[in-house]
């Protein structure tokens, strides 16, 4: 892949690949190029050049809510919940969109108590039982991290798209998400981009790093760590 603004190369031939069932993290410096092919794969910027392909089919061009449809689901950095909705608010809602319809909100609640069972299991499998009730807006960071991972467990992904899961949060909700992380990975495929090379290191089967808009290293993180060139990335960058 290859995304260029007005003459400024952001992302420069890029090739990805991630294998089924693994928890793939694509890293590197701050401006490396990351989020954008986060917003390349998802569509919410289009290709200068290149293809993309989900389970053998070409996706190139398909609108963002299509890619979704398809199993391939992302997050953001900025958590991206209804803040002034409950727990189980936010996740039912998400839980709509198997109904297929465009006007659940017209609908009265008894229908849409229909998801309760379902949101609530969700809610449970991502520690956040005892907060079913409570408004979004007033859950710790973390939680609304793991919120957001409810939310898009929701829409019964093939593959998730993670872009920093774990940034800005202190070190008991870093490694409660990073529990999370290995648990819905089990019989699903992710992608994430990560800073904290710990959670990088425990967490990953696969590392791609990227410098400047290009590949500079790809690998287990053995062998990327080792590597000069990435270490010279790095800590060229203020990173140790």
């Amino acid at each position: 892949m290859t995304k260029e603004f007005r003459g400024f190369v952001a992302v420069n031939d890029v090739s990805l690949s991630v294998r089924r069932g693994t928890i793939h993290a694509l890293i590197g410096p701050n401006g490396a190029g990351k989020t954008t092919c986060f917003n390349l794969l998802t569509h919410f910027l289009t290709p200068t050049r290149g293809r993309i392909a989900f389970k053998g089919r070409d996706i190139t061009g398909s609108k963002p809510a299509d890619i979704a449809r398809l199993g391939l689901v992302r997050s953001f950095q900025i958590s991206a919940v209804f803040p002034h909705l409950t727990v189980l608010e936010n996740v039912r809602i998400a839980l709509q969109r198997r109904r297929g319809g465009s006007f659940d909100f017209w609908r009265s609640e008894r229908a849409l108590d229909a998801f309760n069972g379902r949101a609530l299991e969700l809610i449970d499998a991502v520690g956040l039982g005892p907060f079913s009730s409570t408004v979004a807006v007033e859950l710790p960071y973390g939680r609304k991290r793991a919120l957001e991972i409810a939310t898009t467990l929701a829409l019964d992904p093939e593959m998730m798209l993670l872009d920093e899961p774990t940034a800005g949060m202190a070190h008991e909700d870093v490694d409660r998400i990073s529990a999370l992380i290995r648990q819905v990975a089990a019989n699903r495929t992710i992608l994430m981009v990560e800073h904290n090379l710990s959670v990088v290191e425990n967490l990953s089967h696969t590392i791609t790093v990227l410098s400047r808009g290009e590949v500079l290293a790809e690998g287990d993180y053995a062998t990327v760590s080792r590597n000069p060139q990435v270490i010279e990335a790095y800590l060229g960058s203020g990173h140790a």
